[in-house]
């Protein structure tokens, strides 16, 4: 049986690796992305080639792909004159891999579900190494018909792939996932930050913390930053930023108000707007140190 053919909008570092491995496994690939040299990457290695439009794509695709930055733009590429909706065909399935708002997930599988297509909504987790090995945490949401139908090839992709239920639930666990790892960042980089204020060895606070249940891989991120220097943890500032955005207004469309949230993401923005958005994440540990009463 031929396998499908993928269209896939979105080349940077997780989206270029995901194309990777498909194309490893033998996937014939249609590809978008603004930056050039990333579209001469996936086409130099052969079984890809570059589409002038979202609709060109979406025409010539059996799955499209969205590996992109934040729901706006999403909504852009799919609403487009010469978007997704202009141009998938019925029987097709769309695929957003990346981190949206589920309302806006949900008006869009409603729109594309008026033309015969299926949605799925299957953020990810782990880092682009993971990616390029087809090792990927995969959060499903959506008809499980539809999640059945391209299941082999989400399994070609993720090493733990799990079906959570009716389109949006993909992009509700990953928010809230985010919002507790991002959290977790931010509360021990700025505990390293006091105890050095404090004259406390941050190694030795981490040997004790870590000891205890509050250790986890990101204790162990923020520690290899606070104490050793090594950025090591592949998300940036700027995308936890917009994630913990997305979590709130998840919250404010839920009819409740999570105010741990309004802590980290305030702290996030002050960041940002400190000049270290581009940053990972457990860089936040300079803001935290840099502040006087």
């Amino acid at each position: 049986m031929s396998k499908p053919v993928i269209g896939f909008i979105g080349l940077g570092l997780m989206g270029g690796n995901m194309v990777e491995n498909l194309q490893k496994k033998g996937y014939d690939l249609v590809v978008m992305d603004l930056n050039k040299d990333a579209v001469k990457a996936v086409t130099d290695r052969g079984n890809a080639r570059e589409a002038a439009s979202a609709r060109e794509l979406a025409e010539a695709s059996d799955i499209v792909m969205l590996c992109l930055t934040k729901s706006e733009v999403v909504e852009k590429v799919i609403y487009a004159e010469d978007g997704i909706l202009a141009g998938i065909r019925e029987g097709s399935t769309l695929i957003d891999f990346g981190t949206s708002i589920p309302a806006s997930t949900r008006k869009i599988g409603a729109d594309l579900a008026k033309k015969g297509v299926g949605m799925l909504d299957a953020p990810l987790g782990r880092t682009p190494a993971h990616a390029k090995d087809g090792l990927l945490n995969i959060m499903v949401g959506g008809d499980k018909a539809t999640f059945e139908k391209v299941k082999p090839v989400l399994d070609e992709q993720g090493e733990n792939v799990f079906y959570l239920g009716e389109l949006g639930a993909g992009h509700t666990t990953k928010l809230i996932n985010n919002f507790m790892g991002m959290t977790t960042v931010c509360t021990m980089s700025q505990a390293f930050a006091v105890a050095d204020r404090a004259g406390v060895d941050r190694k030795q606070l981490y040997d004790i913390m870590s000891t205890g249940p509050s250790n986890s891989p990101f204790m162990g991120f923020c520690k290899n930053y606070a104490v050793d220097g090594v950025s090591d943890l592949g998300f940036s500032i700027n995308n936890a930023n917009k994630d913990l955005g997305y979590f709130l207004k998840m919250a404010e469309d839920l009819g409740t108000r999570a105010e741990i949230a309004e802590g980290t993401s305030n702290n996030l923005q002050a960041a940002v707007e400190a000049g270290l958005g581009d940053g990972n994440v457990p860089e936040i540990y300079d803001y935290f140190r840099s502040l006087d009463r």
